[in-house]
């Protein structure tokens, strides 16, 4: 049976993406050839699997912490409906015995997560989980992890993503993280702090100081650097790129003008950003190792919100060359560009999904501003959320979760939301402040 041992307590971003290289471990069952457990997220009609996560065993009450991480994990993902613990059957079963499947079916509970925590020599931790399918009385999958015990919530986050992954056939989205704009202050005197969170709104931890605005904040897809516009007072807005590890800043490019709205290669090598000169704006791709600087668009228009697709193959943006703001696809050199979307409303904000499928995008129309997604060749769009001001749309890793921010009317300020691409699911994401421009991060166990 294989191990997996995790780094010790992480520190910085470099101990978190030591902990990228995780491999899952079976644990003395091996999946049957064909489980029962299945949930369709992907179209048409579900409703939320019922699922049982019992308290883990052992280690006082840090096995207790990591079941609520998990139940609160799944419970979020809206594809989960975690049972009620004062409806078990079995108060606490044995890790190592069989659930008594005949008392939970009574339940209507489709899967049970069982787990235990234990502490190595050293001190090490030692978490242990397995999913049980009760209509066919079988166990799915287990797995276990060694680790310090300060990642413990690193530990819940990947067994969240494990089990979701088991019986939903998508990958995780858990062990994630998500920078954002915290917002602090008057309206017309805002403090603007780049501030990074777990997906689930813990440990909260502020990237800039805020001594000065920052806008657009856009992860990586490969390494630990977040691309984002910052203004310092009587000075031109400039797109920069904050190394997460080491808190390096630098700007991108040596223009006399404003740039805005950046966005990485896939590869990480490379950012789109716009150049605005006078009344309108074009599209570069700058290398951020030769620095060799590439014009994609040449138009009197405003190009601007450039998005790879996952291939880098294309690139779509927004652009009011025909009158008002709209979506764009052209090939990476900045060739062949046609408009893909022609609703009602202006469209803007794009951005391609990581499985390449969907493009998001934030569209104003009567006045109400909604975030929604459509095939690359414009076909399909479907609004999933809408209200008095919705913007700044991100996806998930897995492609299946979009993140944005909400301001409601009135003097209220900006909150985080997460929605499905099925517009069922949409789940508020905690912040200490007011928030704004979030944007996700790769997984971090390359789950």
């Amino acid at each position: 049976m294989n191990r997996i041992h995790l780094n010790p307590p992480l520190r910085d971003a470099r101990a978190l993406l030591a902990l990228a290289c995780l491999a899952l471990a079976a644990l003395l069952v091996p999946r049957p050839a064909a489980a029962e457990l299945v949930i369709d997220v992907r179209g048409g009609q579900f409703a939320p699997m019922p699922i049982a996560v019992v308290d883990f065993s052992g280690d006082g009450n840090l096995g207790m912490e990591i079941t609520r991480v998990i139940s609160s994990n799944l419970r979020r993902s809206g594809y989960f409906n975690t049972l009620d613990p004062n409806r078990f059957p079995e108060r606490s079963p044995a890790f190592d015995s069989t659930p008594q499947f005949d008392a939970w079916r009574a339940t209507d509970t489709q899967a049970i997560v069982t787990g235990r925590v234990t502490r190595e020599s050293g001190g090490r931790l030692r978490a242990e989980f397995r999913l049980w399918d009760v209509t066919s009385g079988s166990q799915t999958i287990g797995q276990q992890y060694f680790t310090e015990p300060a990642n413990w919530r690193r530990i819940a986050h990947i067994i969240s993503d494990a089990i979701y992954t088991e019986i939903t056939g998508i990958p995780g989205f858990f062990d994630t993280r998500i920078v954002f704009v915290d917002e602090t202050g008057p309206r017309d005197d805002r403090r603007k702090r780049l501030a990074i969170m777990d997906q689930d709104g813990a440990n909260v931890r502020y990237l800039t100081p805020g001594d000065n605005a920052v806008v657009t904040p856009r992860f990586s897809p490969r390494n630990q650097e977040i691309a984002f516009m910052a203004q310092s007072r009587g000075e031109q807005p400039r797109v920069q790129v904050l190394n997460i590890e080491t808190g390096a800043r630098q700007a991108v490019g040596n223009f006399p003008d404003m740039t805005s709205s950046p966005r990485f290669s896939p590869d990480g090598r490379a950012i789109l950003m716009a150049l605005q000169q006078g009344g309108n704006a074009n599209l570069y791709k700058i290398d951020l190792h030769s620095r060799t600087t590439t014009r994609l668009t040449s138009t009197g228009a405003i190009d601007t919100s450039p998005s790879f697709s996952p291939d880098g193959d294309r690139i779509v943006f927004e652009s009011d060359r025909g009158g008002r703001q709209q979506l764009y696809v052209m090939n990476a050199d900045g060739s062949g560009a046609e408009r893909i979307s022609f609703g009602e409303g202006s469209y803007s904000q794009p951005v391609w999904s990581p499985r390449g499928d969907l493009i998001a995008f934030t569209k104003m129309s009567g006045g109400r501003f909604s975030i929604g997604v459509m095939r690359p060749d414009g076909s399909g769009e479907r609004i999933l959320t809408e209200g008095y001001h919705n913007e700044s749309p991100a996806w998930a890793p897995n492609g299946q979760y979009i993140v944005f921010f909400r301001e409601p009317q009135g003097e209220g300020g900006g909150r985080l939301y997460m929605v499905d691409i099925t517009g069922r699911v949409e789940t508020a994401i905690p912040t200490p402040n007011d928030a704004s421009d979030p944007t996700w991060s790769p997984s971090l166990s390359g789950s």
